[in-house]
Protein backbone atom coordinates (compact mmCIF):
# COMPACT_ATOMS: atom_id res chain seq x y z
CA UNK A 1 0.00 0.00 0.00
CA UNK A 2 1.52 3.66 -0.88
CA UNK A 3 2.31 5.54 1.91
CA UNK A 4 -0.13 8.40 0.86
CA UNK A 5 -2.77 5.95 1.44
CA UNK A 6 -1.97 4.84 4.26
CA UNK A 7 -1.96 8.33 5.64
CA UNK A 8 -5.46 8.65 4.76
CA UNK A 9 -6.80 5.56 6.35
CA UNK A 10 -5.00 6.56 9.53
CA UNK A 11 -6.77 10.44 9.43
CA UNK A 12 -9.61 9.42 8.29
CA UNK A 13 -11.49 8.42 11.89
CA UNK A 14 -9.88 12.35 13.27
CA UNK A 15 -11.16 14.28 10.85
CA UNK A 16 -12.36 17.31 13.12
CA UNK A 17 -9.90 17.05 15.44
CA UNK A 18 -6.52 18.38 13.63
CA UNK A 19 -7.36 21.85 12.94
CA UNK A 20 -5.95 23.60 16.24
CA UNK A 21 -2.40 23.88 17.33
CA UNK A 22 -1.44 22.61 19.93
CA UNK A 23 -4.47 20.02 19.46
CA UNK A 24 -6.26 19.24 22.41
CA UNK A 25 -4.44 15.79 23.26
CA UNK A 26 -1.42 17.70 23.58
CA UNK A 27 -2.54 19.18 26.12
CA UNK A 28 -0.33 22.13 25.49
CA UNK A 29 -0.85 26.21 26.68
CA UNK A 30 0.60 27.71 23.61
CA UNK A 31 3.62 27.53 20.98
CA UNK A 32 6.51 29.83 22.41
CA UNK A 33 9.35 32.07 20.52
CA UNK A 34 10.97 34.45 21.72
CA UNK A 35 12.72 38.23 20.62
CA UNK A 36 16.36 37.36 19.48
CA UNK A 37 17.61 39.12 22.01
CA UNK A 38 16.83 37.25 24.91
CA UNK A 39 18.43 35.00 26.85
CA UNK A 40 17.96 31.31 25.67
CA UNK A 41 17.93 30.78 29.26
CA UNK A 42 14.03 31.72 29.03
CA UNK A 43 13.82 28.82 26.90
CA UNK A 44 13.75 29.50 23.14
CA UNK A 45 17.28 28.43 21.80
CA UNK A 46 16.93 29.93 17.84
CA UNK A 47 13.96 31.99 18.45
CA UNK A 48 12.31 30.74 15.21
CA UNK A 49 9.75 28.24 14.91
CA UNK A 50 8.11 26.81 11.66
CA UNK A 51 4.90 24.45 11.21
CA UNK A 52 3.38 22.88 7.85
CA UNK A 53 0.15 22.34 7.35
CA UNK A 54 -0.96 19.21 5.36
CA UNK A 55 -4.51 20.32 3.16
CA UNK A 56 -5.62 16.69 1.28
CA UNK A 57 -5.66 16.91 -2.53
CA UNK A 58 -9.60 15.99 -2.62
CA UNK A 59 -10.33 19.30 -0.43
CA UNK A 60 -10.66 22.32 -2.87
CA UNK A 61 -12.17 25.33 -1.06
CA UNK A 62 -9.72 28.32 0.75
CA UNK A 63 -7.94 28.01 3.52
CA UNK A 64 -6.65 29.86 5.70
CA UNK A 65 -3.99 30.14 8.62
CA UNK A 66 -4.96 31.59 11.96
CA UNK A 67 -3.08 32.78 14.33
CA UNK A 68 -4.10 33.97 18.12
CA UNK A 69 -2.88 36.68 20.34
CA UNK A 70 -0.06 36.99 17.49
CA UNK A 71 1.14 40.10 18.85
CA UNK A 72 3.63 40.39 21.64
CA UNK A 73 2.18 42.04 24.96
CA UNK A 74 -0.93 42.23 27.10
CA UNK A 75 -1.92 39.20 29.12
CA UNK A 76 -1.02 36.13 27.15
CA UNK A 77 2.97 37.17 26.46
CA UNK A 78 6.08 37.13 28.95
CA UNK A 79 7.17 40.21 29.46
CA UNK A 80 10.86 41.23 29.91
CA UNK A 81 11.34 44.74 30.91
CA UNK A 82 9.13 46.47 29.01
CA UNK A 83 7.84 45.35 26.00
CA UNK A 84 10.13 45.54 22.87
CA UNK A 85 10.02 42.48 20.88
CA UNK A 86 8.63 42.49 17.17
CA UNK A 87 7.37 39.22 15.63
CA UNK A 88 7.27 38.29 11.47
CA UNK A 89 5.21 35.67 10.28
CA UNK A 90 5.42 34.30 7.26
CA UNK A 91 3.24 31.97 5.14
CA UNK A 92 5.23 29.50 2.62
CA UNK A 93 3.68 27.21 -0.65
CA UNK A 94 5.07 26.08 -3.78
CA UNK A 95 8.12 24.29 -4.68
CA UNK A 96 10.37 22.59 -2.21
CA UNK A 97 8.31 24.55 0.62
CA UNK A 98 8.16 21.02 2.63
CA UNK A 99 10.72 19.24 0.74
CA UNK A 100 14.02 21.41 0.67
CA UNK A 101 15.82 19.87 2.80
CA UNK A 102 16.90 23.53 5.12
CA UNK A 103 12.93 23.56 5.85
CA UNK A 104 12.96 19.94 7.76
CA UNK A 105 15.87 21.03 9.98
CA UNK A 106 16.04 22.52 13.94
CA UNK A 107 17.69 25.78 13.25
CA UNK A 108 16.50 28.71 11.28
CA UNK A 109 19.57 28.35 8.60
CA UNK A 110 20.18 28.07 4.83
CA UNK A 111 17.29 28.07 2.73
CA UNK A 112 14.35 27.28 5.77
CA UNK A 113 12.13 29.80 3.99
CA UNK A 114 12.03 27.85 0.71
CA UNK A 115 8.98 28.10 -1.24
CA UNK A 116 6.83 31.08 -2.60
CA UNK A 117 6.27 33.62 0.19
CA UNK A 118 2.24 34.11 -0.24
CA UNK A 119 1.89 36.43 3.00
CA UNK A 120 3.98 37.86 5.29
CA UNK A 121 3.08 40.33 8.46
CA UNK A 122 5.00 41.77 11.29
CA UNK A 123 3.55 42.20 14.92
CA UNK A 124 4.86 44.46 17.54
CA UNK A 125 2.76 44.95 20.78
CA UNK A 126 -0.85 45.94 19.39
CA UNK A 127 -4.22 45.99 21.78
CA UNK A 128 -5.94 44.70 18.54
CA UNK A 129 -4.74 40.99 18.36
CA UNK A 130 -4.44 40.77 21.84
CA UNK A 131 -6.19 37.65 22.54
CA UNK A 132 -7.74 37.76 18.99
CA UNK A 133 -6.84 36.31 16.24
CA UNK A 134 -5.34 37.46 12.93
CA UNK A 135 -5.48 35.22 9.80
CA UNK A 136 -3.87 34.67 6.85
CA UNK A 137 -5.22 33.89 3.48
CA UNK A 138 -7.05 32.99 1.66
CA UNK A 139 -5.38 30.86 -0.18
CA UNK A 140 -6.14 27.68 -3.23
CA UNK A 141 -5.24 24.69 -1.60
CA UNK A 142 -3.26 23.84 -4.70
CA UNK A 143 -0.91 27.00 -3.67
CA UNK A 144 0.84 24.60 -1.18
CA UNK A 145 3.73 22.69 -2.57
CA UNK A 146 2.04 18.64 -3.34
CA UNK A 147 4.06 15.52 -1.75
CA UNK A 148 3.04 12.89 -3.08
CA UNK A 149 3.89 10.69 0.20
CA UNK A 150 0.93 12.67 1.76
CA UNK A 151 -2.05 12.50 -0.86
CA UNK A 152 -1.82 16.35 -0.55
CA UNK A 153 -0.68 19.82 -0.35
CA UNK A 154 2.23 21.62 2.34
CA UNK A 155 2.21 24.97 3.37
CA UNK A 156 4.41 26.01 5.96
CA UNK A 157 4.83 29.33 8.40
CA UNK A 158 7.64 30.55 10.32
CA UNK A 159 7.47 32.77 12.62
CA UNK A 160 11.06 34.22 13.20
CA UNK A 161 11.60 36.76 16.43
CA UNK A 162 13.43 40.02 14.39
CA UNK A 163 13.84 42.50 17.82
CA UNK A 164 13.64 42.57 21.62
CA UNK A 165 13.84 39.96 24.17
CA UNK A 166 10.20 39.45 25.11
CA UNK A 167 8.32 36.05 24.57
CA UNK A 168 5.42 35.60 22.07
CA UNK A 169 2.97 33.01 23.00
CA UNK A 170 0.21 32.02 20.47
CA UNK A 171 -1.08 29.19 18.83
CA UNK A 172 -2.78 28.38 15.12
CA UNK A 173 -5.82 26.96 13.80
CA UNK A 174 -6.49 26.00 10.27
CA UNK A 175 -9.59 26.88 8.86
CA UNK A 176 -12.02 27.81 5.74
CA UNK A 177 -13.34 30.98 7.46
CA UNK A 178 -11.33 34.36 7.73
CA UNK A 179 -12.72 35.51 10.49
CA UNK A 180 -13.86 31.70 12.98
CA UNK A 181 -12.52 28.14 13.24
CA UNK A 182 -13.80 25.81 10.70
CA UNK A 183 -12.15 22.65 10.16
CA UNK A 184 -10.53 21.70 7.49
CA UNK A 185 -12.16 18.18 6.32
CA UNK A 186 -8.85 15.98 6.79
CA UNK A 187 -6.20 18.62 7.52
CA UNK A 188 -3.23 18.10 10.19
CA UNK A 189 -0.49 19.82 11.09
CA UNK A 190 3.24 19.16 12.10
CA UNK A 191 6.56 20.45 12.90
CA UNK A 192 10.47 18.56 13.41
CA UNK A 193 10.90 20.99 16.39
CA UNK A 194 8.47 21.95 19.13
CA UNK A 195 8.91 25.37 21.18
CA UNK A 196 6.15 25.18 23.49
CA UNK A 197 4.56 26.56 26.87
CA UNK A 198 4.21 24.12 30.10
CA UNK A 199 1.63 24.85 31.92
CA UNK A 200 1.79 26.30 35.54
CA UNK A 201 -0.31 23.51 36.79
CA UNK A 202 1.65 20.25 38.02
CA UNK A 203 -1.26 18.23 37.82
CA UNK A 204 -1.65 19.20 34.14
CA UNK A 205 0.76 16.69 31.64
CA UNK A 206 1.70 17.77 28.02
CA UNK A 207 1.50 15.12 25.20
CA UNK A 208 3.82 15.64 22.20
CA UNK A 209 3.53 12.46 19.32
CA UNK A 210 6.47 11.99 17.07
CA UNK A 211 5.81 9.50 14.08
CA UNK A 212 8.43 6.36 14.05
CA UNK A 213 8.54 4.99 10.31
CA UNK A 214 9.35 1.59 9.86
CA UNK A 215 12.83 2.39 9.08
CA UNK A 216 13.74 3.93 11.68
CA UNK A 217 15.54 1.42 14.80
CA UNK A 218 16.69 3.64 17.10
CA UNK A 219 15.46 7.27 18.21
CA UNK A 220 17.69 10.17 20.00
CA UNK A 221 14.91 12.58 22.39
CA UNK A 222 16.65 15.85 23.07
CA UNK A 223 15.33 18.25 25.21
CA UNK A 224 16.37 21.90 26.24
CA UNK A 225 16.28 23.90 28.65
CA UNK A 226 13.46 21.33 30.96
CA UNK A 227 14.48 23.21 33.83
CA UNK A 228 14.49 20.04 36.02
CA UNK A 229 10.81 20.38 35.92
CA UNK A 230 9.69 16.91 36.61
CA UNK A 231 10.44 14.41 34.56
CA UNK A 232 9.90 13.65 30.74
CA UNK A 233 8.78 9.80 29.76
CA UNK A 234 7.92 8.05 26.72
CA UNK A 235 4.59 5.93 26.09
CA UNK A 236 3.99 3.41 23.09
CA UNK A 237 1.90 0.44 22.41
CA UNK A 238 4.94 -1.68 23.44
CA UNK A 239 6.34 0.64 26.13
CA UNK A 240 4.75 1.15 29.13
CA UNK A 241 7.30 4.27 30.23
CA UNK A 242 10.59 5.24 28.82
CA UNK A 243 12.22 7.90 31.13
CA UNK A 244 14.26 10.41 30.02
CA UNK A 245 17.62 12.41 30.68
CA UNK A 246 15.95 15.45 31.58
CA UNK A 247 17.83 19.25 30.67
CA UNK A 248 18.03 21.80 33.31
CA UNK A 249 18.42 25.52 32.90
CA UNK A 250 19.87 26.67 29.69
CA UNK A 251 21.29 23.17 28.26
CA UNK A 252 20.21 20.74 25.99
CA UNK A 253 20.11 16.65 27.13
CA UNK A 254 19.56 13.99 24.64
CA UNK A 255 19.24 9.96 25.07
CA UNK A 256 18.90 6.96 22.73
CA UNK A 257 16.70 4.32 22.79
CA UNK A 258 15.78 1.37 19.85
CA UNK A 259 12.69 1.11 18.56
CA UNK A 260 10.78 -2.23 18.97
CA UNK A 261 9.24 -3.72 15.95
CA UNK A 262 5.65 -2.91 16.99
CA UNK A 263 6.09 0.16 17.15
CA UNK A 264 6.90 1.36 13.72
CA UNK A 265 4.51 3.14 11.63
CA UNK A 266 2.81 3.97 15.13
CA UNK A 267 3.48 7.24 16.98
CA UNK A 268 5.02 7.82 20.23
CA UNK A 269 3.72 9.71 23.06
CA UNK A 270 6.16 11.82 24.68
CA UNK A 271 4.66 12.88 28.50
CA UNK A 272 5.69 15.85 30.03
CA UNK A 273 4.94 15.55 33.78
CA UNK A 274 5.84 18.50 36.10
CA UNK A 275 7.20 18.17 39.69
CA UNK A 276 4.93 19.13 42.50
CA UNK A 277 7.23 21.19 44.40
CA UNK A 278 8.89 23.41 44.15
CA UNK A 279 6.29 24.86 41.71
CA UNK A 280 8.64 25.93 38.45
CA UNK A 281 6.41 28.66 36.31
CA UNK A 282 6.49 29.73 32.81
CA UNK A 283 8.77 26.93 31.62
CA UNK A 284 9.51 26.97 28.25
CA UNK A 285 10.47 24.34 26.49
CA UNK A 286 12.00 22.92 23.14
CA UNK A 287 12.42 19.48 21.88
CA UNK A 288 13.16 17.59 18.98
CA UNK A 289 13.24 13.62 17.93
CA UNK A 290 16.19 11.90 15.28
CA UNK A 291 16.07 8.78 14.23
CA UNK A 292 19.27 6.61 13.50
CA UNK A 293 20.55 8.36 9.86
CA UNK A 294 20.27 11.78 12.16
CA UNK A 295 16.77 12.83 10.06
CA UNK A 296 14.29 14.29 12.28
CA UNK A 297 10.88 12.89 12.90
CA UNK A 298 8.20 14.94 12.64
CA UNK A 299 5.68 15.95 15.28
CA UNK A 300 1.67 15.88 14.16
CA UNK A 301 -0.84 17.63 16.41
CA UNK A 302 -3.46 14.86 15.66
CA UNK A 303 -1.02 11.64 16.22
CA UNK A 304 -1.29 9.20 13.19
CA UNK A 305 -2.89 6.29 14.40
CA UNK A 306 -3.97 7.95 16.71
CA UNK A 307 -2.76 8.26 20.29
CA UNK A 308 -0.87 5.50 21.29
CA UNK A 309 -2.15 3.21 24.04
CA UNK A 310 0.61 0.56 26.41
CA UNK A 311 -0.81 -2.78 24.79
CA UNK A 312 0.21 -5.67 27.91
CA UNK A 313 -0.03 -8.62 26.03
CA UNK A 314 3.15 -7.19 23.38
CA UNK A 315 4.77 -5.49 26.25
CA UNK A 316 5.07 -8.85 28.38
CA UNK A 317 6.96 -10.51 26.25
CA UNK A 318 10.14 -8.47 27.06
CA UNK A 319 11.73 -6.89 29.89
CA UNK A 320 12.19 -3.26 29.05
Amino acid sequence: MKVAAIFSLLLLPLIGQAQPVPAGDENIPYLMTFGPSAETSWGDDDYSQTFFFLIPETFKEPIFIRVFDPDVGGAVDEQNGEFDTRMVYSVYGGKECYTNRDAQETDPKGNYKSGVQLASKAFAENPRYDNNWYAFGPFNPTEGEYVSKFGGYIFKIIVDGVAGNDGNLYRYFLSTRFDDNKPVEGGNAFAFEYSFRMHDNPNEVSHIYPYVDDRTLTVKLSNFDWDSDGFIRTVSVARRGQMSTISGDDRWMEDEFKIFDEEKNTSLDIQFIKKKTPPVRNNNVVVNVRNQYNELLPFYVIPIGGVPKYKYNIGVKRVE
